[in-house]
């Protein structure tokens, strides 16, 4: 009997303090300026990334490769103005 009350005491101890523990608060939202540097620099990786491709890619002739790059960068230009403008 003693033995039966021991552990009944014991696991509504521990389930309680398992209850009482706080759960932890979430992260905060990023700030906008946080949100628009990160996307910004998502942006560039993206655009450097290409870049390379473009410019170490076996086949393509030069003209082809500066026809690319200018696509590229009117992208590239469409995107940041974008992000600016959501700013």
């Amino acid at each position: 009997m003693k033995k039966l009350f021991i552990s009944t005491v014991l696991l509504v101890v521990m389930s309680t303090s398992v209850f009482a523990q706080k759960h932890p608060t979430p992260p905060p939202h990023p700030s906008k300026t946080e949100l628009y540097n990160s996307k910004s620099r998502e942006l560039d990786k993206r655009y450097n990334t290409e870049k390379k491709l473009i410019l170490n890619h076996p086949l393509a002739t030069k003209k082809m490769k500066q026809d690319q790059l200018k696509a590229l960068n009117v992208r590239y230009q469409n995107e940041k103005k974008l992000l600016r403008s959501v700013k």
